[in-house]
């Protein structure tokens, strides 16, 4: 018989894969933009979807705990960002804290720069904006991915008992 998180914790450790894989390539991208023979506008346009796309994952994982752990979604229009926050709270009756204090106000960067990737032309993302998300990915992605796996781990474990 499966454990009540066992679905989840499932998913979680996929998606960390999936996002481990959207890291790998906006960093290969961002390393292109380097190169002066080649056109950085394509590069700077993968690096915006493929940080898109990772943040947005996260997200994805972020509603399911959310859901399905913690019984509540926040709502209204700064959802996204009472989500982010609410990840990062013990939830006393429920879990510990998913990520860190100290990841979120990275991920909220990340969070608004995909605002703006979703509302604004890619040719007017210049490098400069995208450097200082780039430049912190390698080590938010390796602190969040750790979190994100030991909370598949107390769900397991939880699960378990």
């Amino acid at each position: 018989m499966k454990s009540p998180y066992e679905e989840l914790v499932e998913r979680i450790r996929g998606e960390t894969a999936d996002l481990d894989r959207l890291v790998k390539r906006a960093l290969t991208a961002w390393n292109q933009i380097k190169e002066p023979a080649l056109d950085q506008g394509v590069y700077i346009d993968s690096v915006a979807l493929n940080l898109h796309g990772f943040y947005s994952g996260l997200e994805r994982i972020f509603e399911l705990i959310a859901r399905h752990v913690d019984r509540r979604t926040p709502s209204g229009d700064l959802w996204h960002r009472d989500l982010l926050r609410q990840m990062s709270h013990d939830d006393k009756d429920h879990r510990p804290a998913v990520i860190s204090t100290g990841s979120v106000s990275t991920l909220d960067e990340l969070r608004r720069f995909r605002h703006l990737v979703r509302n604004v032309y890619t040719f007017n993302l210049m490098p400069e904006k995208v450097e200082p998300i780039i430049s912190e990915l390698p080590a938010l992605w390796s602190k969040v991915q750790a979190e994100l796996l030991a909370f598949a781990d107390f769900l397991e474990q939880t699960g378990q008992e």
